[in-house]
């Protein structure tokens, strides 16, 4: 028998220990990281039982009478573990559907975890997204490196990783956040006019209270900061959260010097080096000059996607 609670805080511990050791799930979705952005985010967090074992997480917010998973997350569909199988999905859709029947929710608005995150086989809820009727209505193409059988550096790449390191740049670990997001706040204002999703006391916060997986590492030149790139270490992969580069950094092809040391140094044994997306406009528009700087590392396209279904009446 199959049943559900809303998150509250005291499945806090349980919450976590389910997320680590799930075959689907990422740091991002333990209650330290959802949490630090709640007064944002109307929670609507849902634990599965059956009986009293615990089987399913799913982050989730509300707006309205809309159930999102999860409006502070790039994705976070069902997180499982390895008990998951096929008909017990359709059966957790079932359950939801009928909470948010009961909620007055009339729409999910459902974003699966994307299988570079999967520890094994696990889109089950794809298939159930399917036999429910969901519809695409929105996908994110994003750059990742499969990084045991990559594809070759483009020749111009080459040629400017071998002037990176020439230049004689040390990469090391930093924890000049501040620095740092000053850096990729006056790029993302010169370029795109706009400013980056975390502000620089958040990013330090997040990394302070998940220090094994935010990471930042920079390009030093006599102790300058002249460029970085912001991490978050999962599992198998790495995410590219954010990069910056100051002018001499550029001249001096210091995020080369970075990326290089990250892939062949840092996180050689990692599964995926992922970049992120490059995608505009509810993803309809591709930015292409910064698919193709992704790509000019090897990095090859990941569908980040998402799905609406209607609830049943």
């Amino acid at each position: 028998m199959l049943r559900v609670e809303r998150y509250e805080p005291r499945w806090r511990d349980e919450w976590d220990r389910f997320v680590g050791r799930s075959k689907n799930g990422v740091f991002l979705f333990c209650r330290s990281y959802m949490d630090y952005h709640a007064d944002r985010f109307a929670d609507h967090s849902l634990l599965f039982f059956d009986d009293e074992k615990l089987l399913a997480l799913l982050p989730a917010n509300r707006t309205d009478t809309t159930l999102m998973t999860h409006g502070g997350l790039t994705f976070g569909g069902f997180v499982t573990d390895e008990r998951m199988k096929t008909p017990t999905m359709l059966e957790l859709f079932e359950v939801l559907d009928r909470h948010c029947r009961d909620c007055g929710i009339g729409a999910v608005l459902y974003k699966p975890v994307p299988h570079i995150y999967h520890r094994f086989a696990a889109e089950e809820d794809l298939y159930a997204l399917f036999v429910r009727g969901g519809r695409l209505v929105r996908r994110d193409v994003s750059s990742t490196i499969a990084l045991r059988d990559r594809p070759a550096l483009t020749k111009g790449r080459k040629w400017a990783t071998k002037r990176a390191k020439a230049n004689s740049l040390v990469v090391r670990a930093s924890d000049e956040f501040e620095r740092f997001m000053a850096i990729e706040e006056e790029n993302l204002r010169t370029k795109y006019g706009v400013t980056p999703t975390h502000s620089a006391a958040e990013i330090r916060l997040l990394a302070g209270r998940h220090p094994g997986h935010i990471k930042l590492f920079g390009a030093y030149k006599s102790d300058e900061l002249l460029g970085g790139v912001v991490v978050y270490e999962n599992r198998d992969v790495v995410h590219v959260q954010y990069i910056a580069t100051t002018p001499e950094g550029r001249e001096l092809f210091a995020l080369d010097r970075i990326i290089d040391t990250l892939l062949n140094e840092v996180y050689a044994d990692k599964t995926y080096f992922d970049f992120g997306i490059s995608t505009e406009d509810g993803g309809r528009k591709l930015n292409t000059g910064l698919i193709e700087n992704k790509e000019s590392y090897g990095g090859r396209a990941v569908a980040y996607d998402r799905y609406e279904f209607d609830v049943a009446a």
